[in-house]
């Protein structure tokens, strides 16, 4: 089921986000020191073309350990992509969910779109995992 939704999510509309994560990539490797940011771009790119099945977790909670990302320069380097780019993002995330809501059959999409747009607000110290992963890493920190 989640190889259909992931074929049927990029061929109507999932491929042009995706492209949208890697414009913004690519801006910011083109800056030198936007790196941090466009390795973000890069990794939730490529979760914007094949959402389903996998989910955003901020990776302190998958390996317990902070890193910069996590940290407090991952706090000040969520400010700064928002200002730049995440705003921009989440608007074309929101703009396609609308579109896809119009229609009975496109509102599982519309709900990734969505869970897409809270993601590119603050996409700096997060990764992507497939879902069971993710509750495995929640289950574990509860203990």
């Amino acid at each position: 089921m989640r190889t259909i939704g992931n074929i049927i999510w990029f061929l109507f509309g999932g491929v042009f986000m995706g492209l949208m994560w890697w414009f913004f990539g690519l801006l910011a490797f083109i800056s030198i020191i936007g790196i941090p940011w466009g390795r973000a771009c890069f990794v939730m790119g490529n979760f914007s073309f094949f959402p389903f099945g996998q989910e955003a977790v901020s990776r302190d909670e998958l390996t317990n350990e902070m890193d910069i990302g996590t940290s407090p320069f991952g706090l000040v380097g969520n400010v700064v992509w928002f200002v730049f780019a995440g705003l921009w993002l989440a608007i074309g995330h929101i703009l396609s969910a609308g579109a896809c809501f119009i229609t009975i059959i496109g509102i599982p999409f519309a709900l990734q779109h969505l869970k897409l747009a809270v993601i590119s607000l603050a996409p700096i110290g997060k990764t992507i995992v497939s879902k069971e992963e993710a509750a495995m890493a929640r289950y574990s920190s509860l203990r």
